[in-house]
């Protein structure tokens, strides 16, 4: 009888666990801003979530040449295309459909923000918001899941 509890016991957190998991990776994919000027792909790193930019509607400067992170704070950053640049970082799943206490990086001013993100309708909208401080002082975007 105990061995059978356990068992079911077992079962019951493997269950709830695996569970877990895939809703947390629901975030997982490529996602374009809100006015598809990026197309941003989310990943699993590790124990949290990332983003990278893997397509610009507009990728070059109006010379030809590769648009850069010139603005990034690190000046060894400068010189790196802004395509393949890693803007979200660290963002945990919370359970309730929110990824939380991560940062995100603006390549337009070269400043990093606390995020926080919700999937929306379905899993097919991701709201972003950047902050300072607390989520009350900061700005949203929505991105709508790339087809």
């Amino acid at each position: 009888m105990i061995k059978s509890i356990l068992i079911a016991a077992f079962l019951a957190i493997n269950i709830h666990n695996t569970a877990l998991a895939q809703t947390a990776d629901a975030v997982v994919g490529e996602w374009n801003t809100s006015e598809n000027r990026a197309k941003i792909e989310v990943y699993n790193c590790g124990e949290s979530y990332c983003g990278k930019i893997v397509w610009l509607k507009e990728p070059n400067n109006p010379d030809g040449s590769t648009k850069l992170d010139k603005e990034n704070p690190d000046e060894a950053f400068r010189t790196r295309p802004i395509v393949g640049t890693e803007i979200l970082k660290e963002l945990e799943y919370d359970g309730d459909g929110e990824y939380e206490d991560g940062e995100i990086y603006d390549p337009e001013s070269g400043k990093t923000y606390s995020c926080l993100m919700r999937l929306k309708e379905d899993g097919n909208v991701l709201e972003v918001r950047g902050y300072i401080g607390i989520s009350l002082m900061g700005r949203s975007e929505r991105w709508s899941r790339a087809r």
